[in-house]
């Protein structure tokens, strides 16, 4: 199935400039709401404490909720609204993880019941110990970086052959890395500076589509944390999960084009015709891009508006990726590859 004719000839590389600055702004807004919100709205899974999701038969205040919660003795308790106002849903978060035992479901529910008069539904209790929520934390971030590197080995491996070079390159980084974090250095600041040398090993070794690749999937993944940060979603495990799909999505996107830009390259000796076959390879590719994207994105939209709270930031994180991911393909990952080609 083609949706594009196949003779289409888009100037993308003549627009790689305004690209570089969608993606700058997003950056530096996505930057300033993590710097003004001290990072992700990190959920239960990564700041330990107590969830609990309660429903009642009819409309409460919050504001009795809050107080029926105080009588019972926890500290910095939330309370907000879940779902849709009608169905009466609420979560409740505290940082105490530990304060009732076993009997937690029951005495918030004879708590709440005290204050509101109506006795609610228990539907959910999640609670994390905080040492859990540091752990789970320090390897989130770690599964991300590991994995970018492993898809820098085959990316590597496979377009330029060099199996070994990046393998030694990603191993020495990987321990650098696990030995550091074991010395309660900052872990998103030692993730940080890993990605960086990273690139600039990248690029001093001449891994052209090595590079091309992470640095797409890097702005990937921090656009994606960003919004949810602007939108102060919460931040959980399951984001995580997503953010790993996104990897692999964005990377399979990007292979596609990469194959065909490494077909058409060959034999091509002046850089000045680059350019022209750079567009030729995105253009080829276009349709299948479209079309992969717009099939994902339906079966993700159903989940979003059809799949019920639960799954709900899950979804909104895939879509976020699957139309990032699809932009950097062609505006991120394909130019960093032509300035690589054309510093070689």
């Amino acid at each position: 199935m083609q949706l594009i004719k196949s003779d289409i000839n888009i100037d993308f590389l003549g627009k790689q400039k305004i690209g570089f600055a969608f993606s700058l702004i997003l950056i530096i807004v996505c930057i300033g709401s993590l710097i003004m919100h001290k990072g992700p709205n990190y959920g239960i899974d990564f700041v330990g404490g107590t969830l609990v999701q309660v429903k009642f038969s009819q409309t409460v205040s919050v504001s009795d909720i809050r107080n029926g919660l105080a009588d019972l003795g926890l500290k910095d308790t939330s309370v907000q609204n879940f779902g849709q106002p009608q169905d009466n849903e609420y979560l409740i978060r505290t940082t105490s993880s530990d304060t009732m035992g076993n009997n937690l479901a029951d005495r918030i529910s004879k708590g709440v019941e005290k204050a509101t008069g109506i006795a609610p539904s228990i539907r959910r209790v999640e609670m994390v110990g905080p040492q859990v929520g540091e752990d789970l934390k320090k390897s989130a971030l770690l599964a991300i970086f590991y994995s970018l590197l492993f898809i820098t080995i085959y990316i590597s491996g496979r377009f330029e052959l060099k199996w070994m070079l990046s393998g030694v390159t990603a191993g020495a980084l990987m321990t650098a890395v696990y030995f550091l974090s074991i010395f309660n250095v900052s872990m998103p600041f030692l993730i940080g500076a890993a990605l960086v040398v990273t690139l600039a090993i990248f690029w001093t070794l001449k891994l052209k589509y090595a590079m091309g690749a992470i640095v797409a999937l890097v702005h990937d993944v921090f656009i994606t944390v960003g919004i949810f940060s602007l939108l102060n979603l919460d931040f959980s495990l399951p984001i995580i999960a997503a953010l790993l799909t996104i990897i692999g999505y964005s990377l399979n996107d990007t292979i596609i084009v990469f194959d065909r830009i490494r077909e058409n390259v060959k034999g091509v000796e002046s850089k000045q015709a680059l350019p022209g076959v750079f567009n030729k390879s995105i253009n080829e590719t276009l349709s299948r891009t479209i079309l992969t994207s717009t099939t994902t994105l339906i079966v993700l939209l159903a989940l979003f508006f059809l799949g019920g709270e639960i799954i709900h930031n899950f979804a909104f994180a895939m879509i976020i990726g699957v139309l990032i991911g699809t932009y950097s393909s062609v505006f991120i990952a394909s130019p960093v590859v032509l300035a690589a080609h054309n510093k070689g």
